[in-house]
């Protein structure tokens, strides 16, 4: 089985009233390549007639997002034509390449209504051969992602990109990321091979897990050595896990912001294209 480097709890972060653990980067870690980022928002309950999600338009240039809607939803538009709401269960998988201005706030129901709340945005990194490839954005619900049953029906794995098993993802990524969402009860238990060179994503959202020897319970990120290609998990409590593996680019990784470039110039170049208007006019 893989040697497990290092736990890392997720850190508290909110934004404004919104409930925020950031699990990458954090003081103690800083990105595992190409995963860069991780946003844990919720879990939570909105009111009736509250402002929902506050991410407002603002510009990307350089990588890619998955979204997970647990619970709650996100109204998404982005200045590429982009636009949808997508109810829990369901993904955003967007690529923003050479440069695109999002939105991502809540239904105008979610808002009058309100609700129970919890997403998870992860950002992954564009090698620089495809840093400045066309945006793209999609939305899929949750019918539309398929599931692999596991243990009698005690595992349940979403299957976003790449595979598990005979079974592929509805989307695929440029750079061969493999990414799902896990669905433990409790006693249920699964194991995978990751091959040795590619590196391992692996977050605790809910409940608690046994992994590859090791404990590990909700709001932690688990960091793997490259020594071995076995993962055996768990589930101790019910729990839900993001998994997913990729090959490191093993490039230079410069970030400011909104944009993840290769270079500091390659990062002014960013802004200057984002002020004159080259990542498209916002109209709201």
């Amino acid at each position: 089985m893989r040697n497990i480097k290092r736990k890392y709890k997720a850190v508290n972060a909110p934004v404004g009233d919104l409930v925020t653990y950031r699990a990458l980067p954090t003081r103690e870690i800083e990105y595992i390549d190409p995963f860069l980022f991780l946003n844990h928002h919720g879990p939570q309950t909105y009111k009736p007639n509250n402002n929902g999600l506050p991410f407002g338009p603002h510009p990307h240039r350089g990588f890619e997002t998955l979204t997970f809607i647990l619970e709650g939803d996100i109204m998404h538009q982005d200045t590429g034509g982009g636009k949808s709401v997508i109810e829990a269960g369901g993904i955003q998988w967007m690529t923003a390449g050479r440069g695109l201005i999002h939105a991502e706030i809540s239904s105008d129901r979610f808002k009058q209504e309100g609700g129970p709340l919890e997403i998870l945005q992860l950002w992954f990194n564009l090698p620089a051969k495809y840093k400045m490839v066309e945006p793209k954005y999609i939305g899929l619900q949750k019918d539309k992602i398929p599931t692999v049953t596991e243990d009698e029906g005690k595992v349940k794995v979403n299957v976003v990109s790449g595979n598990w098993g005979d079974v592929e993802g509805p989307i695929t990524s440029l750079s061969d990321i493999h990414m799902t969402s896990i669905d433990m009860k409790a006693g249920g238990a699964f194991t995978t091979k990751v091959t040795a060179e590619r590196n391992i994503f692996f977050y605790v959202v809910r409940g608690e897990v046994k992994v590859n020897g090791d404990t590990a319970d909700k709001l932690t990120l688990v960091e793997f050595a490259n020594d071995s290609d076995e993962v055996t998990v768990e589930a101790l409590k019910d729990a839900v896990l993001l998994f997913g593996h990729a090959q490191p680019y093993n490039e230079p990784v410069v970030s400011h912001g909104p944009f993840v470039m290769n270079s500091e110039e390659e990062i002014r170049e960013a802004f200057r294209d984002y002020q004159l208007g080259k990542m498209g006019t916002w109209e709201g």
